[in-house]
């Protein structure tokens, strides 16, 4: 049995408005706006990145849960746009919160990945104890801020995410989840020599389909209906993607938190950084169920359903 102890995120300081990068790209801001539901996103300074953000949103997480560092069991972190391949950001940011023993392992799955890893995280807590997942992108410096990359540079921001899992307590219970790959159509998104490449409706097509199917599979499995969830906390990819996404469960599109409008899409960070502001705003005990969903490089998605203790 794995819970839900605490959520926490970081953002840059910089804001980059519509205004601002809209005559970069030759378009026009509201363009931006009625394409993405995005307003604004977040810039990392020079001196910050994958490990600075990811620091950040573990100390906050972990601050939540009033817990110290060495008391974690294992680390998962999720990044796509790390600035070096290998070693990946996860052992950096154990270092920087002082630790020198206690495993940690990337995922380097843009997008799903801090789902993948609040999937993994439920499954090993049991013998890892508490399980830091931790989402952290600067995408900012994976777009082509130009013309020629104006459909991926309109979407991207930077931040990171955290949520702790544990093995004994929490205010929600996870009950369930489901992973999915298809590599059939990996190259629709990738990040290659540096830059995000996406296939932009042929993703929106995807997503469209495949992260309802994955919830659809949780509440089926667990005799639930969609409109008994009391929130939802996507992957922020596009505000008409969620849109639709809501229509297609007949659910509530108000029961689906969206921040994409002041952050833009933070990748593998999105999906916590939402939760940790759902949390903050909502921290009382959790009276009805939750669900995750997220979907990403590889092509990967999933969902996780959580409960009400």
């Amino acid at each position: 049995m794995a819970y839900l102890r605490s959520f926490g995120h970081a953002l840059p300081d910089r804001v980059v408005t519509n205004a601002e990068l809209a005559p970069r790209l030759g378009v026009d801001a509201d363009w931006i706006l009625a394409q993405s539901g995005i307003r604004e996103r977040r810039y990392a300074a020079e001196e910050e990145n994958v490990t600075t953000l990811g620091t950040q949103a573990a100390q906050a997480c972990l601050a939540a849960a009033g817990i110290a560092a060495e008391e974690l069991g294992l680390i998962l972190v999720a990044s796509g746009s790390p600035d070096r391949y290998s070693p990946g950001p996860a052992s950096a940011i154990a270092a920087a919160l002082g630790l020198s023993t206690t495993p940690a392992l990337d995922l380097p799955i843009p997008s799903a990945g801090s789902l993948a890893a609040l999937v993994l995280a439920a499954r090993l807590a049991e013998s890892f104890g508490e399980v830091l997942v931790i989402g952290a992108e600067v995408m900012s410096r994976r777009i082509d801020p130009t013309p020629a990359g104006r459909n991926t540079a309109i979407l991207f921001g930077d931040g990171a995410g955290a949520v702790l899992v544990s093995p004994t307590q929490g205010f929600a219970r996870i009950a369930d989840s489901c992973l999915h790959t298809d590599g059939s159509a990996a190259e629709a998104l990738a990040i290659e020599n540096g830059l995000i490449r996406m296939d932009g409706p042929a993703i929106i097509r995807h997503a469209s389909r495949k992260m309802p199917q994955a919830m659809n599979e949780l509440l089926d499995r667990n005799g639930l209906a969609a409109a008994q969830i009391g929130t939802y906390l996507l992957h922020q990819a596009n505000l008409n993607l969620i849109t639709r996404i809501a229509q297609t469960l007949q659910a509530p599109v108000e029961r689906f938190y969206a921040n994409i409008e002041r952050y833009g899409n933070t990748s593998s960070a999105s999906m916590l950084i939402a939760a940790s502001e759902w949390r903050a705003q909502n921290p009382g005990p959790l009276a009805t169920p939750l669900m995750f969903s997220a979907f990403g490089v590889g092509l990967n998605w999933g969902a996780v359903l959580a409960l009400p203790v």
